[in-house]
């Protein structure tokens, strides 16, 4: 009785802790459903920062780079490219992040800022009690045109330093518009899921929302390969897609195994759509 006790009691606040068992357990959230899970994106600057934590949002998604990058010895910092500058560094943004209930979800555009951010987040990790998603874009996707993150080193180095956080691993996508833009391959996502089977992590596959309806075949055989995968929808600002492709995937996935960070008007309109209260 007292080990399983004492098992429980280190599990909660876990960085590794499902998004909505943690939100449920503090009470910030009513279901076991994704959608219920409101997100900041871009919380960079300081502005950005104070407006995400004054937010309802119950996770902060932000951007780092490595100040000085090409040096090797810099400093990471909160920026997104083409950006290459900040007011606010990584070390300032834990800081007060650690005073909130937030989630946090950090994205990283290249492997250089991945390894001194692993040993920042490892410094804080006791009074940093809550989900941690760590991103990284490790394959080439539809129409994806940037860089990837090389997938081992990324994983090796993030595994290493901050075993028990949740892995959220893309694919490098673009979108075309008035033009047939296809959705994830299932070389795509084969080549994902042998990635991930040797991992024990719980994995957020991030998945464009202008091409999600096209893949469902492919999303869905990729999550029925473990109940540790689920899906992030996301938006590209100028992407076109409408309230009825999300309501489709709503349909066919499981509720609790798929999240939306998606932007407005088309936030607001799909949680009206489906019930769920329009907070800010």
């Amino acid at each position: 009785m007292y080990a399983v006790l004492t098992l429980n009691i280190i599990d909660i606040g876990s960085w590794s802790e499902n998004v909505l068992d943690y939100f449920l357990n503090t009470n910030q959230i009513k279901t076991r459903d994704g959608a219920e899970i409101i997100w900041y994106h871009a919380a960079n600057t300081k502005s950005q920062m104070k407006e995400a934590i004054q937010s309802g949002a119950h996770m902060v998604e932000a951007d780092i780079l490595l100040c000085g990058e090409e040096e090797g010895n810099g400093e990471p910092i909160m920026a997104h490219p083409p950006e290459t500058n900040s007011d606010n560094t990584l070390q300032a943004w834990l800081n007060e992040i650690v005073n909130t209930k937030k989630g946090i979800k950090l994205d990283f555009k290249s492997l250089a800022a991945v390894k001194p951010s692993m040993m920042l987040l490892e410094g804080i990790k006791l009074d940093l009690r809550r989900p941690v998603w760590i991103n990284a874009d490790i394959l080439p996707g539809p129409n994806g045109s940037n860089t990837v993150v090389d997938a081992k080193r990324f994983l090796n180095t993030v595994t290493s330093f901050c075993p028990d956080v949740t892995l959220s691993l893309g694919w490098t996508t673009g979108w075309q518009p008035q033009q047939c833009n296809e959705g994830y391959s299932w070389a795509m996502v084969k080549e994902m899921a042998q990635i991930c089977d040797t991992l024990t992590q719980p994995v957020t596959f991030p998945v464009r929302a202008a091409l999600v309806r096209q893949s469902k075949s492919e999303l869905l055989w990729l999550l029925q390969k473990s109940n540790r995968y689920s899906l992030t929808v996301w938006t590209g600002r100028h992407d076109e897609y409408s309230i009825e492709d999300l309501l489709y995937l709503r349909e066919n996935f499981d509720k609790s195994r798929v999240y939306y960070d998606i932007l407005e008007p088309q936030n607001s309109e799909f949680r009206k759509a489906i019930g769920i209260e329009v907070r800010i």
